[in-house]
C-alpha cells in the first residue's frame, strides 16, 4: 500500500526485521491521516540507524550533527511557528548525545513532536549499550553487562513538567498510532518513546521481551494526574504504555513566549533590530 509521505526510488538501509520499519510506517500513516501538509512538515533528525527514517519521508527533513536534532528542530519552530516540526532519532541520539537538548526542550515547552526509537543499543555502531540498556544487558564492550540503572525519559520529562509524556511498542502498531496521532494534535512539547527491537545487535530485548514485559494502560487511567503519572513513570517489569501524563492547559509554549507578532521570522530577518530583542529575551 502507497502512502502520499512515501519518497520513490530510495533504498532503505536498515536490517529485515527491523523495527524501525515499523515506525516509519506508523509516521507516514499519521501524518497522512491528520492530513498534514508535506511542504509545511519538517523532521529533523541526527546520527544513527532510527535517524534515518526522516531520509525514507517524503517531507521536508533537517539531518544534523549526533544529538542535535531537538535544538534544530527547535529553532526551526520559533523561526517559522506555522510549521509542523518533529525531532526523530534513537535513544543514544536522544537521551546520550542530546540528553541535556532533550531536559531544556522540555523546560522551554517547545511545540514539537519528539519521536524517540527507544531499542536499549546502539545500532549503528555495532551494538554498544546505550543510556537505556537494561541493568546486566552484555555487549561486547560492556562484557560483564551494564552496571548502571537504565535512564528514565518518561521520569526525567515528567520531573520537568512535560505536558505530553507517551510510550508506546512498535508491536503493537494500532495502539501506538493512536498515541502519536494524540502526541501531534498536543500544543507544546510532546514525547513518543517508541519501543522497537534491533533484530541484529540486541538479542534480549526481543519482539517476545517487549510484549512480556509492557502492557496497555486501560481506559480507565486518567492521564491528567500527574502524582499517578509519576507513579507510573517508575514501573517495570511490566512497563505500561499509552499516554502517561498530558496537560491540555499547559500554558505558552516557547515560541508563544519569546515572539510578539505571528509572522514567521525568516520573513523579518532584515530587521536587525528586532532580531536582536528577540535574542535578548531568549
Amino acid at each position: 500500500m502507497s502512502h502520499l509521505f512515501d519518497r520513490e526510488n530510495v533504498d532503505v538501509a536498515w536490517c529485515p526485521g527491523c523495527g524501525n520499519f515499523g515506525i516509519l510506517k506508523l509516521i507516514k500513516e499519521v501524518l497522512e491521516e491528520l492530513q498534514a501538509d508535506k511542504t509545511n512538515t519538517v523532521i529533523v533528525s541526527g546520527i544513527g540507524q532510527a535517524a534515518k527514517a526522516p531520509y525514507y519521508v517524503d517531507a521536508n527533513m533537517f539531518g544534523v550533527l549526533h544529538g542535535r536534532a531537538v535544538p534544530v528542530a527547535t529553532a526551526i519552530k520559533v523561526a517559522n511557528p506555522h510549521l509542523n516540526v518533529v525531532a526523530e532519532g534513537g535513544d543514544g541520539d536522544m537521551y546520550g548525545e542530546g540528553g541535556n537538548h532533550f531536559i531544556h526542550a522540555v523546560r522551554r515547552n517547545v511545540d514539537i513532536v519528539h519521536i524517540v526509537h527507544n531499542n536499549m543499543v546502539y545500532g549503528l555502531t555495532k551494538g554498544q549499550a546505550s543510556p537505556t540498556s537494561q541493568k546486566g544487558f552484555e555487549t561486547k564492550v560492556q562484557v560483564n553487562g551494564v552496571v548502571n540503572e537504565p535512564f528514565n525519559p518518561l521520569a526525567v520529562a515528567l520531573s520537568l513538567r512535560a505536558g505530553f509524556v507517551s510510550r508506546v511498542s512498535i508491536g503493537n502498531a494500532v495502539h501506538a498510532k493512536e498515541v502519536l496521532k494524540a502526541a501531534f494534535k498536543h500544543h507544546g512539547y510532546a514525547l513518543v518513546d517508541i519501543f522497537q527491537p534491533c533484530v541484529t545487535f540486541n538479542k534480549t530485548n526481543t519482539y517476545h521481551w517487549f510484549k512480556d514485559n509492557t502492557y496497555a494502560l486501560d481506559e480507565n487511567y486518567d492521564s491528567s494526574d500527574f502524582n499517578a503519572a509519576l507513579g507510573k513513570a517508575f514501573e517495570t517489569m511490566p512497563m505500561p504504555l499509552g499516554v502517561i501524563y498530558q496537560n491540555k492547559n499547559g500554558g505558552a509554549t516557547l515560541e508563544e513566549s519569546i515572539r510578539k507578532e505571528d509572522t514567521p521570522l525568516y520573513t523579518a530577518m532584515h530587521d536587525t533590530v528586532k532580531i536582536q530583542e528577540l535574542f535578548e529575551r531568549y
